[in-house]
């Protein structure tokens, strides 16, 4: 009985994973298919042969995709580091300082997550527009941290209240300051929490399109997300260019959930069991 329940999870498993898995590998086929196969019916569902033009046309052959990759990377890069930056010491705060109504204070930060981003945008760009922080990599950098700091902080807080504080203290009786204890002693150990901190704020910023749009309406400064939009006009899609751009697009985040994988694992397993 227990053979075949595995068998039978298994099978699901697999199921599920493929039915994940297919769009992935139907915009990595379009990508190479040739024209005359795009749209026959029955669809092509293995390509005979391979066209890599799309690739040459939308990307490497493509001024304005490669501006817009360039300002994808600065902006999630600077993002993630902001993020991090403010997050580590907030959330630790929170943590560990024995505030009155810690869970009051928490309250907005749950309640960030829960706002569309349209309705934070709109504000923004006015605020940012007197500031001239619009078109700027600047800005998005600064809009996009509002977004992801309120998750960072509710991710990264489980786990430094899973570190005992006789670990800080031991640290101060060897003469650490709490500052120091904080750099030396608690940082190394929430590793796991910082790189799936990391992580997922990269990609949230790399798939931002609200504010990309919203903040840089000039297309010299939108990221890449808003650059895939140019191939959908007026009278059609360019499907082969667009597939195209769009795996190089997802090349960035799939390698860094393959290299930070067992980090991004158990970042989250740790934190789902800390009160």
């Amino acid at each position: 009985m227990l053979h075949r329940r595995r068998w039978v999870l298994t099978i699901i498993g697999v199921v599920l994973v493929a039915i994940y898995i297919f769009p992935l590998y139907w915009m990595v086929t379009t990508s190479i298919k040739p024209q005359s196969q795009l749209f026959t019916s029955p669809p092509t569902w293995f390509p005979t042969s391979f066209d890599f033009g799309n690739y040459v046309t939308a990307v490497f052959g493509n001024a304005q995709m490669l501006r817009a990759l360039s300002n994808s990377f600065i902006v999630s890069i600077g993002t993630t580091l902001v993020t991090l930056v403010i997050a580590a010491p907030a959330a630790y705060g929170f943590a560990r300082l024995k505030l009155r109504w810690t869970s009051l204070l928490l309250l907005p930060f749950l309640l960030a997550q829960l706002l569309p981003t349209i309705n934070l945008a709109l504000p923004m760009f006015a605020l940012f527009a007197q500031a001239g922080l619009t078109n700027s990599p600047w800005g998005l950098i600064l809009g996009d941290t509002v977004i992801a700091l309120p998750f960072a902080v509710i991710v990264l807080r489980p786990f430094y209240l899973g570190i005992p504080r006789e670990l800080e203290e031991a640290a101060e009786v060897d003469g650490c300051n709490r500052w120091q204890a904080f750099w030396r002693i608690v940082l190394p150990v929430v590793r796991p929490g910082l790189v799936t901190v990391m992580a997922f704020t990269f990609v949230m910023t790399w798939g931002e399109f609200t504010l990309g749009i919203t903040l840089n309406p000039r297309q010299e400064a939108q990221p890449v997300t808003v650059a895939l939009n140019s191939f959908i006009g007026q009278y059609g899609t360019q499907w082969g260019p667009l597939m195209a751009a769009s795996t190089v697009v997802a090349i960035p985040i799939v390698v860094l959930f393959i290299v930070f994988q067992r980090f991004i694992t158990a970042g989250l397993a740790a934190g789902s069991v800390k009160d």
